[in-house]
């Protein structure tokens, strides 16, 4: 038997959502706490390592390069270096880079949280799926990271590192400036990935349909291309390498869009 919710006026709305927000920030504090205190980890063995030569994305490449008679993807060195210019500089870079690792590992819990405010508007059976959305919803953001840890953040790190207008310029990168393109890559790719949950949702909400993605896939193609050209450095490579995943999130979204469709479709018959 489904449970009767109470009708809440709009104040009462924005309290819920103030709650949710407050426990979304703890864990996220809570997390970043625990980031914090792991420096030599998140710093060193994590967020430095695509700029080591021997990191396990430059191996593959080589490997893949050299399967195809070639050196052509194998790099030596990345010649840059680290420097802070500020003196604030290395503790902002540390309080702002653990919040993110906060984030991303509390993302489970904040995606429950996002459940729990627009779950009243939801049928009884479709909250049953609570479970299923969350873990989905995660999987796809964690899957996302790690591809923007282990492909747009390599690919990022070794072009601009490497490249050069003049001999004249020294190449030393301000810590800052890493951190924010590693942060940027690692966050970018993981929301990115949720490409099916959102069009899961705008389907249910009449926004958009398969035929509509379908009609509009050139054009999503382009804005992919764009996108990926945004996040990558700017050779082709990089650009394909990145779009590849998003256009099969495309096409995920599509087939998406059809089941909620066909389940729409179903209950309306039922409950005619």
């Amino acid at each position: 038997m489904a449970k009767v919710e109470k009708e809440m006026s709009f104040l009462d709305h924005v309290e819920e959502l103030r709650w949710h927000l407050i426990r979304s920030t703890a864990v996220i504090f809570f997390f970043g706490i625990i980031a914090f205190l792991m420096k030599d980890l998140i710093f060193n063995k994590i967020l430095f390592a695509p700029k080591d030569p021997n990191f396990i994305t430059y191996r593959v490449f080589c490997m893949v390069s050299q399967f195809f008679g070639t050196d052509g993807l194998c790099i030596d060195d990345i010649p840059f270096k680290f420097q802070s210019l500020a003196m604030a500089e290395q503790f902002s870079v540390h309080i702002w880079t653990s919040i993110t690792v906060g984030f991303i590992i509390g993302f489970p819990f904040i995606i429950w949280e996002v459940w729990k405010f627009i779950s009243p508007g939801l049928y009884e059976k479709e909250r049953r799926g609570a479970k299923a959305f969350i873990i989905i919803s995660s999987f796809l953001f964690f899957i996302g990271v790690l591809f923007g840890y282990y492909i747009v953040t390599p690919l990022s790190v070794n072009f601009l590192g490497n490249y050069s207008i003049s001999d004249a310029v020294e190449r030393n990168i301000k810590i800052g400036s890493y951190i924010s393109l590693v942060r940027s890559s690692l966050l970018a790719s993981g929301l990115i990935f949720e490409l099916p949950i959102i069009m899961f949702f705008l389907t249910k909400m009449g926004l958009v349909t398969p035929d509509f993605l379908k009609k509009y896939r050139k054009h999503a193609l382009v804005i992919v291309l764009v996108l990926a050209a945004v996040i990558t450095p700017p050779d082709i490579i990089s650009q394909v390498i990145v779009a590849i995943p998003i256009l099969l999130l495309y096409e995920v979204s599509i087939y998406i869009s059809k089941i909620v469709i066909k389940r729409e479709l179903k209950k309306s018959k039922e409950n005619a």
